[in-house]
């Protein structure tokens, strides 16, 4: 891990020499030493406060893979005045958010989690594209600093009675306020419904490479957040699941019929994701081994699959100058090619056979079952409404009469095309490891 984060460190030079070709090659480097970085199911202690198990290395993979892909997707800021600085808000980014996933201390991962807002704020102000870019970002701020002063008090509070904020030396007497402080910040990170006004806003204002990270690794550091602190809150987490686990399963409803009336397209990738983080959390909170593996690949094939889907919207939006349904009608006949690529991913929201979806599901829903089987309607409900938004998305945007806006649109790049391979090709390969996740708890 610590040749992973020299390796970050040094690139940032290279930032002065102009050729983002060498940052990218870096960032595949770094991509691949850690992906053979493959450890066993224990967690490993690499220095006092570092340490990694299969839940670090999972995140840590994506993230790097996603800020790959952030800086390939954002060629025409790469080449504007403010380039560097672009560069530079990513690198840090992706450094706060490896030091965040590898923490073996709750203070740490406080600390590097609360840093890592700080670029992302800065990549919704600097580039993003609306003026209301600046309330989207104050919404993002208020929302976590409102949840976080509480985690950073019961974090003080935990250490003064256990002496160590390590996660698996923390066995203390909790009640029921120390239980919500220690949630809630992760809540609303994910976000759980309620809680998630903050998201469609940030989505909405933020350029490609901020919708790319917010919804591929900044919403996992909750998940994966309560994964963590679910080793010592494990009774006061069966005791809460009926009101989180209700309130989650209502809300996935209620933001699948939400996407069910978009005519944003952004808007509705933004609340699909709510929807499918509404199922993460019901996975943690049933306490079952099914239950936090599914949450787990589901976290880690939503990041691949949402930031895929915001990808798309961003070609359509980069060449019409709009994100309307009623405008972005039958590209299928401008760019037949890309058809396919938005046929695959909405098949992967929805679920697909040889996807990662389609394994976390299901292992969530076994999960969520074993833990009431009075949920089984409300996901019904959730898996259908999973399809019609998919499928909704996919007609309307390739099908139907051409608008008289897009007629003189050009094709896609290479470098799109390549994007969007990129996304998919984790996404519907990983699956045949699955045995590797398996002993992950």
């Amino acid at each position: 891990m610590m040749a992973v984060l020299l390796q970050l460190l040094f690139l940032i030079p290279l930032i002065l020499l102009n050729n983002y070709y060498i940052i990218m090659v870096g960032l595949i480097m770094i991509f691949f030493n850690c992906l053979f970085f493959v450890t066993s199911g224990f967690y490993m202690l690499m220095s006092y406060n570092i340490g990694m198990d299969l839940i670090s290395w999972g995140f840590n993979i994506l993230t790097i893979w996603i800020v790959f892909l952030m800086i390939l997707s954002s060629f025409n800021f790469v080449y504007s005045k403010k380039s560097k600085e672009f560069i530079f808000m990513n690198l840090f980014l992706v450094l706060f958010l490896l030091l965040s996933f590898s923490s073996s201390s709750l203070f740490m991962f406080y600390l590097f989690f609360e840093c890592s807002l700080i670029p992302t704020v800065f990549l919704i102000f600097g580039w993003g594209y609306q003026p209301e870019r600046l309330m989207a970002g104050f919404y993002l701020i208020f929302y976590t600093l409102f949840a976080s002063l509480p985690l950073l008090l019961s974090i003080f509070y935990v250490w003064s009675l256990n002496g160590s904020t390590f996660y698996f030396l923390m066995f203390i007497d909790l009640n029921l306020y120390l239980f919500i402080c220690l949630i809630l910040a992760f809540l609303v990170k994910m976000p759980m419904f309620m809680f998630h006004l903050w998201l469609p806003k940030a989505h909405v204002e933020a350029s490609i490479s901020g919708s790319m990270i917010l919804a591929g690794v900044l919403l996992k550091l909750g998940g994966y957040g309560l994964i963590r602190v679910s080793h010592f809150l494990c009774n006061y987490m069966l005791t809460g699941s009926l009101f989180i686990n209700s309130l989650s399963l209502f809300g996935g409803v209620v933001s699948g019929l939400i996407c069910c009336l978009q005519l944003d397209m952004k808007v509705l990738v933004a609340y699909s994701s709510v929807c499918h983080m509404s199922v993460s959390i019901m996975g943690i909170f049933s306490m079952t081994f099914w239950g936090m593996w599914g949450s787990y690949i589901l976290m880690l094939a939503h990041g691949l699959c949402s930031s895929g889907l915001f990808c798309l919207v961003n070609i359509v939006y980069e060449r019409s100058g709009s994100r309307s349904f009623m405008i972005n009608k039958g590209y299928f006949i401008l760019m037949p090619s890309l058809c396919l690529f938005w046929f695959i991913l909405c098949a992967n929201n929805m679920g697909n056979p040889l996807s990662m979806n389609l394994f976390g599901e299901l292992m969530l829903m076994i999960g969520i079952l074993s833990w009431s089987v009075n949920s089984t309607l409300f996901l019904m409900f959730m898996s259908f409404l999973a399809c019609v938004y998919s499928m909704y998305l996919f007609s309307f945007v390739n099908h139907g009469s051409l608008s008289n806006f897009n007629t003189l649109i050009n094709s896609c790049f290479y470098r799109e095309y390549m994007l969007i391979f990129l996304h998919l090709l984790p996404l519907n390969i990983f699956f045949l490891k699955f045995n590797l996740f398996m002993i992950m708890f």
